[in-house]
């Protein structure tokens, strides 16, 4: 879990050999498919709790809560 204010930009970088997502549970975002060596960023401005995983790997999740 990674708590952060509101207006942050958070990015996602693919340091991996194959491709991952970052993918809000509830379809709020998506960052597309990272390809090894990829990166998405995403601004939120919203409050709240985000959880998310990778469509490739479901067991690869986190959460964010912003404030």
């Amino acid at each position: 879990m990674l708590t952060i204010p509101i207006g942050t930009t958070v990015t996602w970088r693919n340091a991996d050999v194959v491709p991952h997502t970052a993918t809000a549970r509830d379809g709020g975002f998506d960052t597309g498919n990272l390809a090894p060596g990829g990166s998405a960023s995403l601004a939120f401005t919203t409050a709240g709790s985000f959880a998310y995983f990778c469509r490739y790997h479901p067991s690869m999740a986190g959460t964010l809560v912003v404030t």
